[in-house]
């Protein structure tokens, strides 16, 4: 009975003290089950909330002062090119459309992954295509038909934009008409992301996302930029080429993943409007003169604004196997690739 007494008392006195600690906005930790009584929760779930807090352990608890109102995600699809510049084949030797198809269904998982951070924040997912086949149109329409969340589908006019496409590239070589397609696709983008209201994922239909993709992006984003007391920009993936040279940077502690600061990425990038419309010349020379790299003008947004990329990858470029500016390392490809298949 003594005992019995004992462990009583000392029930009692553990829940007057979480209480306590839930009044003083205190977090404790049971280390010898990896409990915190506070929140109610296991150290190995989601420990950060939206708007709210980033919470790593052991680092504490960061209060979030730059929190995400909304966040647009724009497709640039075109389901009838392989390739942009090249003639190899992609790993796993797909049709386009297969990589298309199997890129929207990763990001709809990863939002759907995600829906809690949703409740707060305003969501949509744009599709931008240019020439896919019909079939291929209507299936991407009947996917994003069937979502809980706020789509549209937008066909390109490349005459909008064709005119004021430079027809001479850098390297004094005729612009191709896939470029044309890409760089007006990028354009009609722009244009949409000047109009959104917060954070805007610019994305490529051949990056095939993680399940935690889109959650970490946001979760970070408010983490960095709160910590940074600035605006930032984000790419998902780890390209291999960015390791290829020595050079200094600085890595950060995300919500799951460590983040580098990087100088040069693809065309896939997350930004808020605020840096759309304080770079809105530099982005939009981008789509009007084509550069070598092509992406000229990000890296020179990225000489003054931070700019990071995850630590291992959050999305995999799917280009050909030898290409550096692909495969992220030291993933698996395979289980990816299989995920995302359209069931």
């Amino acid at each position: 009975m003594k005992i019995k007494k004992k462990a009583n008392k000392k029930s009692w006195f553990k829940k007057i003290f979480i209480k306590i600690c839930r009044l003083l906005d205190y977090e404790i930790i049971d280390q010898g089950n990896f409990y915190l009584p506070v929140t109610d929760q296991d150290l190995n779930q989601d420990l950060s909330v939206a708007g709210q807090k980033s919470l790593t352990i052991p680092m504490g608890k960061l209060e979030i002062t730059r929190k995400v109102k909304s966040l647009t995600i724009i497709l640039r699809t075109c389901a009838s090119v392989n390739m942009l510049q090249q003639s190899k084949k992609r790993l796993f030797n797909q049709e386009k459309s297969e990589y298309t198809l199997r890129s929207l269904n990763s990001i709809i998982r990863s939002i759907n992954y995600a829906k809690d951070l949703f409740k707060n924040i305003n969501l949509e997912l744009i599709i931008v295509d240019h020439n896919s086949d019909q079939h291929v149109k209507d299936k991407i329409k009947s996917i994003i038909s069937n979502q809980s969340f706020k789509s549209q589908f937008i066909n390109l006019n490349i005459d909008e934009f064709k005119k004021g496409i430079n027809p001479l590239n850098e390297q004094k070589e005729t612009v191709t008409p896939n470029m044309i397609s890409n760089m007006s696709n990028i354009h009609k983008s722009l244009l949409i992301g000047k109009k959104s209201e917060d954070l805007v994922y610019f994305v490529e239909d051949d990056y095939i996302h993680t399940l935690e993709a889109i959650k970490e992006m946001v979760l970070t984003y408010e983490k960095l930029a709160t910590m940074l007391k600035n605006e930032i920009i984000l790419c998902p993936a780890d390209y291999p080429y960015l390791y290829s040279e020595v050079y200094n940077t600085n890595v950060f502690l995300g919500d799951k993943r460590h983040w580098r600061v990087v100088s040069e990425t693809l065309g896939t990038f997350l930004m808020s409007k605020q840096i759309i419309l304080k770079y809105w010349d530099e982005l939009t020379y981008m789509c009007k003169f084509q550069h070598h790299p092509f992406e000229k003008p990000l890296h020179f947004i990225y000489e003054k604004e931070y700019c990071f990329t995850p630590i291992p990858s959050l999305a995999i470029h799917l280009t050909n196997i030898n290409s550096i500016y692909g495969i992220s390392p030291n993933m698996d490809w395979k289980k990816i690739w299989d995920e995302n298949e359209l069931k």
